[in-house]
């Protein structure tokens, strides 16, 4: 958020008194908090309390740089991404162990901040829900309050459910070490349609409550109503996938269309490569926003070449780079493409350009070289402890006009879009080509599977060819995967992606792909190359194992995911 959000993270007030003899000899006012009766007995800090929720605590080493985290991981050292088939990260920080399916109970790397950071929120929303009431302020203003705290809670939940299936739910209560915290209650999980069925219904009541825009008050970063609906839709069309099996594929076509339907929200014509790096535009519908002195890890520096002094963090995999289509539409493995394996790079899908820096891409006035012998940003250039495994560097969010060398402070600031349109767009094609195929309009809609892709396909300056009519189900489906694939790369969707379809046996079990690139006088000859020894997925990954630590806790009562 903006440091509109302040930088105080207020947390219930316990007191703590040392006695001796029934008298009082020290009493210490913590400096770094407030009590509780000071929060609610200002209507100021108490809605200062509701929107520091939007951010979590930090529970891990290398993450929450700069600002702490928000909702699911956004950008840390080590992105979402690097625990996929789109990138691994260079320096391990616990990611490796992930892609090589070694999680357990016991090592659950960079992703096991997830539950505690989770339920420390829903707390935290409970209890400013528990006592509202009791604050003055306007009906009106406490109603839109209440509804701004369940969107919150409800995203908090969503970050549970999408990791680790039905989840405990906590209601309204925000309990205290003075409660039975051993009741039975506190630790049953609900079935997984009962967790997604509740998380939908407090985005119902969140999108009643909350305006239509921004603006008078509620400044960018807060929620609305397209960011409740939003977050239903991506709820519905993951309990509609085959790994959920609990809704159906209509209702994630209406839960769509009703973003789409608020005529608010639309494709971003600066470009594909502008688009992450422009706070408040048209095709941002949930988004956190940076400052300075309210920044987020510096990315040029931390992602960048080594030639140039980076770290070379998020390294794309060739697993991703095959995957782009030529700029004809077509995939690199048809013959009819066009595709020259001499020259791997040229009139490629225009996303693949914003989103990797290959051998020989532009980068800050000069060339990126990841040859060898001799290449600047390959073993033999400056560095070299950061030099690529894969080959590619990634270029998606980073700002050449941020300095890359000590950029301390002067970076960071690029936004990160929790949600934004095309998404939108993504999980209408897909629903509706599940529910009636490629080019049936579904009841209330204007909009077809394939008219809904071809928006995005048709960005400006990306260009695509657009699909044609005819397309069978299974046709269009593999189209819609290829979309999400490339449009949503590095956003966390891929992640989850794989999971929800049930296919991450197959992408999460293929190697680590790079490249060699080797220069003999002009000429450059390229040969793949494992990057990332033992990649490995078994079906027990399709959902993360809750950290033992929390079982511990619970006195052995919080079920475990199965296969842990």
């Amino acid at each position: 958020m903006k440091t509109i959000i302040r930088n105080i993270i207020y947390t219930a007030f316990i007191a703590t008194v040392i006695t001796s003899c029934k008298k009082d000899f020290l009493s210490v006012q913590p400096t770094d908090r407030l009590p509780e009766e000071y929060i609610l007995s200002d209507s100021s800090l108490f809605e200062d309390y509701i929107v520091a929720r939007y951010v979590g605590i930090k529970l891990q080493d290398k993450e929450g740089d700069g600002t702490n985290p928000g909702f699911g991981r956004g950008f840390d050292y080590a992105l979402w991404s690097s625990l996929t088939d789109e990138s691994i990260y260079n320096n391990d920080d616990n990611t490796w162990l992930v892609q090589k399916g070694l999680l357990a109970p016991e090592n659950t790397g960079i992703a096991g901040t997830i539950w505690g950071r989770s339920y420390r929120g829903i707390r935290d929303c409970n209890f400013a829900i528990s006592n509202i009431a009791n604050v003055k302020m306007t009906a009106a203003h406490r109603a839109r309050l209440i509804a701004e705290l369940k969107f919150i809670r409800a995203f908090r939940y969503h970050d549970l459910i999408r990791n680790y299936g039905g989840i405990i739910l906590m209601g309204d209560s925000a309990h205290n070490l003075t409660d039975n915290l051993q009741d039975d209650a506190f630790f049953k999980r609900a079935s997984l349609k009962e967790s997604i069925d509740y998380a939908v219904a407090e985005l119902d009541d969140a999108a009643n409550g909350l305006p239509l825009n921004n603006g008078d008050g509620w400044l960018p970063g807060r929620a609305t109503k397209g960011a409740a609906l939003a977050l239903k839709s991506r709820l519905l069309l993951y309990a509609a996938s085959p790994l959920y099996a609990t809704g159906t594929w209509q209702e994630a076509v209406t839960a769509a269309q009703a973003v789409i339907g608020l005529n608010k929200y639309s494709i971003y014509t600066g470009g594909y490569a502008n688009l992450f790096l422009t706070n408040d535009n048209n095709e941002a519908i949930f988004e956190r926003l940076y400052t300075k002195n309210a920044n987020h890890t510096h990315l040029e520096i931390a992602n960048g070449p080594n030639g140039y002094g980076g770290w070379g963090g998020n390294l794309p995999l060739q697993n991703l780079v095959d995957d782009y289509e030529m700029d004809n539409g077509k995939p690199i493995t048809d013959p009819a493409s066009g595709y020259d394996v001499n020259n791997p790079y040229v009139g490629r899908d225009k996303r693949f350009y914003a989103t990797i820096l290959y051998n020989g891409a532009s980068y800050r006035g000069n060339t990126v070289e990841t040859f060898t012998p001799g290449g600047k940003d390959s073993k033999d250039g400056t560095d070299n402890w950061n030099t690529s495994k894969t080959g590619y560097y990634l270029k998606k969010y980073m700002n050449d006009a941020y300095p890359l060398l000590n950029p301390w402070g002067n970076a960071g600031f690029q936004p990160w879009f929790y949600i934004r349109y095309a998404e939108i767009l993504l999980n209408f094609a897909e629903a509706a080509n599940e529910a009636y195929g490629a080019d049936a309009v579904p009841s209330g809609s204007t909009l077809s599977a394939r008219t809904a892709l071809n928006q995005i396909r048709q960005r400006p300056g990306v260009g695509m060819p657009d699909l044609p009519a005819g397309l069978s189900q299974s046709q269009m489906r593999d189209a819609i995967r290829y979309e999400r694939r490339v449009e949503l790369a590095f956003e966390e969707h891929r992640f989850y992606d794989v999971r929800r379809w049930k296919i991450a046996d197959v992408t999460e079990n293929k190697p680590a792909g790079g490249i060699i690139v080797t220069k003999t006088g002009s000429t450059f000859t390229y040969a793949t190359k494992v990057a990332l020894d033992g990649r490995h997925f078994e079906s027990k990954h399709y959902w993360l194992p809750i950290p033992r630590t929390e079982i511990q806790a619970s006195n052995n009562k919080i079920q475990q995911n199965s296969g842990y």
